[in-house]
């Protein structure tokens, strides 16, 4: 009787636990809202009241450097010189603030503000919602330059990708969609120059699995490291495995600290084969292989990966952030070509 009661109060409490982080999430959504469409409103007074006094921009700039020592004496935190210049920008750049309703939060938006170009800050909003980045997740994308780099992956970027993108964010419907260029692992923290060995890079980037999926994005789980593929007796092993829901495919990752080889395409190929026969079941598309090298020759890896029935891709990989002002240029050039 006692432990019938006990477990009866148990259910009871997780009952009324769930209401109340509902009721939580409501709440917070609610108040969200409301926070984004109080700032756009105030946005919508600064702007308007600039067009009525037919203000320089030099006057505008110092006039909101009063409001926010006033404001923030007055009223209290929230009121600095850079959050209501923020809310100005919200103001022009989201004539609807609807839009951003329920979406994302303050420090979200205040982080795409930044971005001055359109279709750029249109890619990173849809990425953010569609992969539900926190603000730390959505600023190190930006900071490794996401967007270039997802445009430079398969040498093809026209004005046509660039549209797509701003407009959906990184849609995944083939096997080349899911591939960057290059990957970037600079949250393992080591020295760009510096040699390592590839089952030492293998324990970092497990170690930071998080980061890894991260940077892999959206749809990715990690099945496991080192395992095992077997043909006539003779163990082999696939560095790293991971399953993408969105494709329905395993994902196979053959990790290089060298220059991409010859022997590696062969190589990544047979574990691929290996998957579709023994592991895949009906519901399965066909696995993916990716090879992540240090260093990858155009030209050579076209005739090392040409030739193959299976989705089989190559990427350089860096410990550092890249410069963002090259892959821009380099985005610019493929475009107006």
């Amino acid at each position: 009787m006692e432990e019938s009661m006990k477990k009866h109060n148990n259910s009871l409490v997780d009952s009324i636990k769930s209401i109340i982080v509902t009721s939580r999430k409501k709440v917070a959504k609610t108040v969200n809202n409301q926070l984004i469409e109080t700032y756009w409103s105030i946005g919508k007074v600064i702007v308007e009241n600039e067009e009525d006094t037919g203000i320089d921009s030099k006057s505008a700039r110092q006039q909101i450097l009063e409001l926010s020592k006033i404001l923030s004496e007055e009223i209290g935190r929230g009121f600095s010189r850079s959050n209501l210049f923020n809310m100005r920008k919200l103001y022009l750049n989201y004539p609807d603030v609807q839009t951003l309703s329920g979406q994302l939060n303050w420090s979200h938006i205040s982080e795409l503000l930044t971005i001055e170009d359109k279709g750029k800050r249109s890619f990173y909003e849809k990425e953010t919602i569609n992969s539900s980045w926190s603000f730390r997740e959505l600023k190190r994308q930006i900071d490794s330059s996401l967007y270039e780099r997802l445009l430079l992956s398969n040498g093809d970027t026209n004005k046509r990708k660039v549209i797509e993108l701003s407009r959906k964010g990184q849609v995944m419907e083939s096997a080349s969609d899911i591939v960057k260029s290059p990957y970037v692992f600079e949250f393992l923290g080591i020295p760009e120059k510096k040699p390592i060995l590839e089952k030492d890079l293998e324990k970092k980037l497990i170690r930071h699995i998080e980061d890894f999926l991260l940077e892999l994005g959206r749809g990715f789980m990690f099945v496991g490291s080192q395992q095992r593929v077997t043909i006539n007796n003779t163990h082999y092993y696939v560095d790293m495995v991971f399953y993408n829901k969105i494709l329905k495919s395993y994902i196979l990752i053959e990790l290089k600290t060298t220059k991409l080889k010859i022997s590696d395409g062969g190589q990544l190929n047979t574990y691929l084969n290996y998957y579709k026969t023994e592991v895949n079941d009906e519901l399965d598309n066909p696995p993916i292989g990716i090879i992540l090298c240090a260093e990858k020759d155009e030209v050579a890896a076209e005739y090392i990966l040409g030739g193959f029935d299976n989705n089989l891709f190559a990427s350089k990989y860096t410990y550092v952030l890249p410069e963002k002002e090259d892959l821009i240029k380099e985005v610019e050039t493929l475009i107006n070509e």
